[in-house]
């Protein structure tokens, strides 16, 4: 499986605009958001603002980089395989 990162701009209704939509094997699989000034002690924290298929979740999961925000979307997407 292979991953691309393409940098976006999300009308999240907040300050956090900044994103990432995730493409596995060239289907979107996630919408991540880098976390703004506004979140103090997680600010440039990346949050799944929405995942599809094997990647959506109730509880929205928050991480420290993109690296492990791959890690764990790889690690969704390897349970359906």
């Amino acid at each position: 499986m292979t991953l691309r990162l393409q940098p976006v701009r999300v009308a999240t209704g907040s300050y956090d605009i900044d994103g990432q939509l995730v493409f596995a094997d060239g289907f979107l699989a996630a919408v991540l958001v880098k976390l703004s000034g506004y979140h103090e002690d997680m600010a440039g924290m990346w949050f799944l603002e929405a995942g599809f298929g094997w990647v959506d979740t109730p509880t929205r999961p928050t991480f420290a980089d993109l690296d492990a925000a791959q890690t764990w979307i790889e690690e969704q997407l390897a349970r359906a395989a």
